[in-house]
């Protein structure tokens, strides 16, 4: 009796690996062909417009201290000192653009797509834009300079230009290895408020110095709600920063402390300047953006929480701001 044909035993291929990158955006031909060149809409999306309140917060408060001790409104130095922020901010984000993107970190990223990831620009044109806007804060930081006659007001500027292209550019960037927020807090809390007190009143009250740690304080806030949202991709990616380091819960808690904190900082100005009391308005951006960060199901979410933070600063600023002038 023949036996029956014994059938040929399938060997299982090897494991399809989960495609990387973002799932919630279709990944990109690699041919150069079929990528649609960048609009305007996209530079504009690319300069991050969420994140630009963290620049005019130190100067609203930086002025509104210097109006305090100087008892003049020293305007054009105030807008050549907002010039110098805004600048910063936006050169910093081309720059993170174009870093991220060539390391291949933003292959992971969930929010808005950057330009050199998606190859809608190239790389070189990215860093040149980055570059175009850290050459106007240089050039208005120098007029500062001129109009003041603080010299070593150079050194510091050199210093915030390489701290901006250092924070994802360089062969070992420091958002990479959990010290974005310190760097942050320095920078556009410490150094831009005081800076604006400085080249306009030649004084750094202590209203400048508690202005300058809430200022600060808010601008970590948003960092960490961006981080957070990256959180996953940015572990494939091996960009180790705060949140990665110490996890979603902990992130949550230091998010929350930086949001409020700055608000007891302004109780206790409003003590001697009752207008500061107005402030506490800004909670109505912020306690939103508390919640969303505690109980967000879906990355997207932090997109709001990272602008209603953002919201929180300005506000913050332009209260603590009027508070002063409303003194002199």
């Amino acid at each position: 009796m023949a036996g029956t044909p014994s059938k040929k035993r399938k060997h299982p291929g090897p494991k399809r690996q989960p495609p990387r990158g973002n799932p919630q955006k279709p990944r990109e031909s690699r041919d150069p062909r079929h990528v649609e060149k960048a609009t305007a809409r996209d530079w504009i999306g690319a300069a991050r417009l969420r994140t630009l309140p963290l620049a005019v917060t130190p100067i609203l408060i930086g002025t509104g201290a210097a109006i305090l001790v100087a008892d003049e409104f020293h305007w054009v130095i105030a807008l050549f000192c907002l010039i110098v922020s805004v600048s910063l901010q936006i050169g910093v984000n081309y720059a993170n653009d174009y870093s991220d993107g060539i390391r291949g970190t933003d292959d992971h990223r969930v929010g808005p797509a950057r330009l050199t990831a998606s190859r809608k620009a190239k790389p070189r044109t990215v860093l040149i834009v980055a570059l175009a806007f850290f050459a106007i804060a240089a050039i208005a930081g120098l007029a500062i300079t001129i109009r003041t006659q603080q010299w070593w007001l150079i050194a510091v500027g050199a210093v915030c230009i390489v701290a901006a292209w250092l924070y994802t550019g360089g062969k070992r960037p420091y958002g990479y290895y959990g010290l974005g927020e310190v760097v942050v807090f320095v920078f556009f809390g410490l150094v831009a408020t005081l800076g604006t007190t400085w080249v306009q009143a030649l004084a750094l009250p202590q209203e400048a110095w508690f202005g300058a740690i809430g200022a600060g304080l808010l601008a970590c806030a948003v960092l960490l709600a961006n981080n957070l949202r990256d959180i996953d991709q940015d572990r494939v990616a091996g960009k180790r920063t705060l949140t990665v380091l110490i996890g979603r819960t902990a992130t949550r808690i230091l998010f929350t402390l930086f949001m409020l904190a700055p608000f007891v900082i302004a109780a206790f100005l409003a003590l001697f300047y009752p207008i500061a009391w107005l402030s506490l308005l800004a909670l109505l951006a912020a306690l939103p953006a508390i919640l969303i960060v505690w109980t967000y199901r879906v990355p997207q979410e932090l997109v709001v929480a990272l602008a209603l933070a953002s919201l929180t600063s300005v506000g913050y600023g332009a209260f603590l701001c009027w508070a002063f002038i409303g003194s002199y």
